[in-house]
């Protein structure tokens, strides 16, 4: 039985089953590793399969693997199926029909019906939703967005998209492709991201780091300075935003510039997300939620002149909480939120 309570900030739900072990079928589908877990609405994690996604195999060995360890785990739980399941998997996809339609990390996914897959294997409800829009569910209902009526979610990892909460309501867009904020161009050159040079994802991802910081260090071995980090031409091709991370962790003053540059572009892509969506709370995870030091100065100095102040006053930047359980968290969020009401009208 399901019952509605709206309070003054949002529409919050309690459920109540009469089925004792009620729990949820969780599925997260990704270029290099998927999992399958079971969970309650209080997410406690019962049961978790992980395996390699191994796209050289093509989309139907992850998919027989996905479903083989969804029925491991619905028999562990003696037969008794889950209430929902949802899906996260990187873009793009078309969530309202269930179809994955050819994400850049996954050759071969094109035009793949997996919530049909899952709802003929299983016969309960699934929803599917990008990882973006699926871990600003659960940074929303279970992390650093508590709370909040507008929330928007940035996952700052190997790329940048972006999740949005408005009015207490997932938003997704005509087709799905509402938050793609990396797409955005921030300056006229910089580094590549999205395939644009110069934009938000060029300076404000993990991808995006490293080629500027490639850049910058490139200019100064030609030049002839030294760089305690990175001695020749081959540690420079190999440097990661980890790795950069790790050399400004040691205080080293050219890391720490580069970390500053992205920081001060993450200011000028905040305030313009701040000017048009008027969040009460940015929530950004990944690489910003493990540094979030080396980028504050740079981001808070252009907050604090370029958004509108009104709206500037009443946003806070936040690091995610969820860490390296977000994928978990996730892919169960759209499952009970997905259940609970349509996946739209979050």
């Amino acid at each position: 039985m399901i019952f509605w309570r709206r309070t003054a900030l949002s529409l919050r739900i309690t459920v109540t089953y009469g089925m004792k072990n009620t729990y949820y079928l969780g599925v997260d589908i990704g270029g290099t590793k998927c999992a399958v877990l079971a969970g309650t609405e209080k997410m406690e994690i019962l049961e978790r399969i992980q395996f390699a996604t191994e796209t050289s195999r093509g989309p139907e060995y992850a998919i027989d693997k996905l479903l083989e360890n969804a029925s491991k785990i619905i028999q562990k739980r003696k037969g008794q199926l889950p209430v929902a399941i949802g899906i996260s998997c990187g873009g793009p996809l078309d969530s309202r029909e269930g179809l994955i339609l050819s994400p850049p990390n996954l050759p071969g996914w094109d035009n793949i019906p997996i919530t049909n897959i899952f709802e003929d294997k299983f016969g309960v409800p699934v929803f599917l939703q990008n990882d973006a829009n699926a871990s600003a569910l659960a940074e929303w209902r279970f992390g650093a967005g508590q709370n909040t009526k507008n929330m928007i979610f940035l996952t700052f990892g190997t790329g940048l998209g972006a999740g949005m909460i408005l009015d207490g309501r997932l938003y997704t867009g005509t087709n799905d492709l509402a938050g793609e904020i990396g797409h955005i161009r921030l300056a006229e050159d910089g580094p590549e991201g999205y395939g644009k040079n110069g934009s938000f994802e060029g300076f404000c991802s993990g991808a995006g780091i490293a080629r500027l910081a490639r850049e910058v260090i490139g200019k100064m071995l030609q030049n002839g300075e030294k760089v305690a980090f990175v001695k020749s031409e081959e540690e420079l091709r190999g440097i990661t935003a980890k790795s950069l991370a790790a050399a400004a962790e040691q205080g080293d003053p050219t890391a720490i510039e580069i970390f500053q540059v992205s920081g001060k572009y993450l200011g000028i892509g905040l305030s313009i997300l701040i000017d048009i969506l008027n969040p009460q709370r940015i929530v950004i995870g990944s690489i910003y939620a493990r540094n979030p030091h080396f980028f504050q100065a740079a981001c808070q100095e252009v907050l604090q002149r370029e958004p509108l102040r009104q709206a500037a006053e009443v946003c806070e930047v936040v690091p995610a909480a969820l860490g390296e359980q977000v994928g978990d968290y996730a892919c169960l969020s759209v499952a009970m939120m997905g259940k609970l009401r349509s996946p739209h009208q979050i």
